[in-house]
């Protein structure tokens, strides 16, 4: 695993690449705009090059963004899901810009309509969303859905949830699974010993396929198995322990995927405790 973590992008998004260096990061998770506003002024032609120079020359070997925590496909609010459309498509042009591979998205919410309901809403948006896609202008970016706790009437939190995205859509090719670990147990997957740890990775790899995740949310859990509730932690500080880390930076399956933190950094803002905690747990070859 290359471990990373979601980097503040405050004062010019190259300034994310510089702070990730300095907190040990393999990888970097990005905002590519203001996370809790609709709209923001397109990237200048120096900005892009500034930030992709960076990154280029960093050393680093993954890298992603995550989408605005206001985009929900499958509102039952009109305007809502107008906005939500003309977002993600802003974001996937501005993945495409930088160079970003990879955009994880929260699947949604039903707001009470059902969870079929809202999982059909989902797959009809984001196709509608594609076939505004100019010339292939998002080809070398893939859309990943972020498993969820469930919290609210939040959809993904069921392993089904996310075979039905798949199954729905017409290039399922190009979407994929960024994997949150907290989210998981939250949502009521236990995952914490060997046998547990393998008895879940058999299900998902049987129902969504282990070959869709791109991307690891690395995050322990304040609250326990099954609360549906989701509150990060610091690495073996929450109801997550230390055993299932271990397991997984030392999955063959995953030696190549990047696994971002989005714990709460230290009072310098620094993410590098919970980096090197996950550094310390690889097995010496």
């Amino acid at each position: 695993m290359y471990i990373g973590a979601h980097t503040s992008a405050s004062g010019g998004l190259f300034k994310a690449v510089q702070r990730a260096l300095d907190d040990g990061c393999e990888s970097l998770q990005v905002f590519v705009k203001n996370n809790n506003r609709w709209a923001q002024r397109d990237w200048r032609e120096d900005e892009i090059e500034k930030f992709i120079n960076a990154y280029e020359g960093s050393g680093l070997k993954g890298l992603t963004a995550h989408t605005s925590y206001l985009i929900n496909l499958c509102s039952n609010n009109p305007e809502t899901v107008k906005k939500s459309k003309d977002a993600l498509e802003d974001e996937l042009n501005r993945c495409a810009q930088l160079k970003i591979p990879y955009l994880v998205m929260h699947p949604g919410s039903h707001m009470k309509e059902g969870e079929a309901k809202g999982l059909q809403t989902i797959v009809k948006n984001l196709e509608e969303v594609y076939g505004r896609e100019q010339n292939d202008a998002w080809k070398d970016v893939m859309l990943l859905f972020e498993n969820t706790a469930g919290q609210g009437t939040n959809l993904g939190y069921k392993l089904e949830h996310l075979s039905t995205l798949f199954a729905g859509l017409t290039q399922p090719e190009r979407f994929g699974v960024c994997f949150d670990t907290c989210h998981a147990l939250a949502a009521g997957y236990d995952f914490r010993d060997e046998e547990s740890y393998e008895a879940f990775w058999n299900e998902f790899d049987t129902k969504v396929g282990i070959e869709r995740i791109k991307i690891f949310h690395m995050n322990d859990s304040k609250q326990d198995l099954g609360s549906r509730v989701d509150r990060h932690e610091n690495i073996g500080k929450g109801k997550l322990g230390e055993d299932p880390f271990k397991l997984l930076v030392n999955d063959p399956r995953f030696k190549e995927i990047p696994a971002v933190l989005e714990t709460a950094p230290d009072d310098k803002g620094s993410f590098s405790h919970d980096v090197n905690v996950l550094k310390s747990f690889r097995e010496k070859e």
